[in-house]
């Protein structure tokens, strides 16, 4: 009986079944990594077409989105606490006299216990996904986006084509905001204002001017 064990086998143990779960949040996440300010040589082989998606089979892309919520939300309730300690940041630079000055004042602890819960978010990060430059770019390019809204940062889309070879269900798991579908408004049809012509009676011609209606005639004995 599967007491307390909840979730897809995925065909692999426990310690295996985290370490592909894992392998695909930091996976996702580094997509949105910004490679243009890379030199050619430091640039990865295969960077990714599409930023924030990846492919895979529909029952991985299930499993590993509540790993990515997850991350996601708690690199985003840790943002006000880091804006409010890049507040208390001196401007002086790091080992100068003025930036030890700074060190040794209250300013300083300030600082201190407005970046402990920033430090607590980022380690819990990476116990999560074991990628120190997946956490950089969570916090850099992910979490800013989503700040404001409450939830549900991924979906999965179900692609019509199988997976060659063991013809399994593919996916696409994506971030949302980035490849949006626009919708577009139907735009209403116009219709004229003129009275359609009589039953039997010819529409005018073009160019020649139209009757202009005659008055009612008036009941007699008024």
């Amino acid at each position: 009986m599967r007491h307390r064990n909840k979730g897809r086998k995925l065909g692999r143990h426990p310690s295996h079944q985290r370490a592909l779960l894992r392998s695909l949040a930091t996976a996702l996440i580094l997509t949105e990594q910004d490679y243009a300010d890379l030199p050619a040589d430091l640039k990865p082989k295969n960077v990714p077409k599409v930023k924030g998606r990846i492919i895979t089979t529909i029952q991985k892309a299930k499993e590993v989105r509540p790993l990515v919520e997850k991350c996601v939300n708690i690199a985003c309730r840790a943002l006000p606490h880091q804006d409010a300690a890049e507040r208390l940041e001196p401007d002086a630079e790091r080992h100068s006299e003025a930036w030890r000055t700074w060190r040794r004042s209250e300013d300083w602890q300030a600082w201190n216990r407005a970046i402990a819960p920033v430090v607590n978010a980022r380690r819990r990060i990476l116990r999560l996904l074991g990628d120190k430059q997946a956490v950089r770019v969570l916090f850099s390019e992910i979490a800013p986006r989503f700040v404001d809204r409450p939830g549900g940062y991924t979906r999965v889309l179900r692609l019509a084509t199988p997976r060659l070879g063991d013809a399994g269900t593919r996916a696409i798991l994506e971030f949302v905001g980035r490849n949006d579908r626009k919708r577009r408004r139907a735009i209403k049809p116009t219709f004229e204002t003129e009275a359609a012509p009589a039953a039997g009676e010819a529409p005018p011609a073009a160019g020649e001017p139209q009757a202009e209606p005659q008055p009612e005639a008036q009941e007699q004995g008024e």
